[in-house]
């Protein structure tokens, strides 16, 4: 398997995956009663569908690389046994019979008539599913109890970059321009920057956190060596891609979406809603080029490949 055809595929199931999961839970604390029916506010059919779908296809692609990378083997009938091995016989193999099983539930989820019963049921599955991803970690690598808190690190890492992502999508969604062509929309976006305040500290508290016990436990407590390599450069880029995100939140909560809710007063709200929105999409792109990074830095180890 071509390394970068591999860092690819976990790219876009991690992005999957984690939209899944963080858009029905911003669905579930920042809207309610009928905001969280399907379009009503945000298409969430369409997301929870498509991404509970297209995520099942790249888990099966990326398990069908990655033995065909571990066994030498292109031939599918030679490849099956191999593959029915991996998924029969092993732990990774066992986290991905889950994650194919919860997105199934996710994508049944939009069936449901009831949208917050159906968010609820997006956000426990697609949490689960987003879980799964922890076995393809530095952490598979660890053994006995230290392999366990590991892996608690890395999903609980998971979880909280799930929840930030997913809200950057739906903010983003929510401040299209022809989303906020009335004072209602506009008044429910505010609404939404004002209710994510708690929740976007306690997210980049866990990142934060998780982040570093996670270095400790792949690098330990070292730096000088670590950046050296391909490993670290790739690190640093995602730290300061980290901060610079956190500026960019600090700025949609203490000054752009208060500077709208001004301009909503004054019924001048123009410049002020544009500000949010191109501030939302540097972020996201941000995010999005963090998990790209994660994604690569999945395939690394610290201590390969110094420079």
């Amino acid at each position: 398997m071509s390394d970068s055809v591999g860092i690819a595929l976990r790219f876009a199931l991690y992005v999957d995956l984690m939209l899944l999961f963080g858009v029905a839970l911003f669905g579930l604390y920042s809207l309610k009663g009928q905001e969280r029916v399907s379009g009503a506010v945000l298409p969430f059919r369409s997301i929870l569908a498509g991404t509970a779908v297209l995520g099942a296809v790249l888990s099966v692609a990326t398990m069908v690389m990655m033995v065909s990378a571990m066994s030498g083997e292109s031939d599918f009938a030679e490849l099956r046994p191999h593959i029915e091995m991996m998924v029969l016989e092993t732990d990774v193999g066992l986290a991905w019979t889950v994650r194919i099983v919860a997105l199934v539930v996710a994508g049944l989820a939009v069936m449901l008539r009831a949208p917050g019963v159906g968010l609820l049921v997006a956000v426990f599955v697609g949490g689960i599913a987003l879980s799964s991803l922890a076995w393809s970690g530095h952490g598979a690598m660890d053994e006995g109890s230290r392999r366990y808190w590991h892996f608690a690190v890395d999903i609980l890492h998971l979880l909280a970059a799930g929840a930030w992502l997913g809200a950057l999508m739906a903010f983003a969604l929510m401040a299209k321009i022809n989303a906020l062509q009335t004072e209602v929309r506009l008044r429910l976006l505010v609404r939404a920057v004002n209710r994510f305040e708690v929740v976007g500290a306690a997210i980049v508290l866990v990142i934060t956190v998780t982040g570093v016990v996670n270095y400790l436990f792949i690098v330990g407590p070292k730096l000088d060596e670590v950046f050296l390599s391909t490993y670290g450069i790739l690190l640093f880029i995602k730290v300061m891609l980290f901060a610079g995100m956190l500026v960019l939140a600090a700025l949609n909560r203490f000054h752009l979406g208060p500077f709208l809710q001004r301009s909503l007063r004054d019924g001048q709200y123009a410049v002020a809603a544009n500000a949010l929105r191109r501030s939302v999409v540097v972020e996201l792109a941000a995010a999005v080029l963090i998990v790209g990074l994660v994604a690569w830095l999945g395939t690394l180890s610290p201590e390969m490949d110094a420079l």
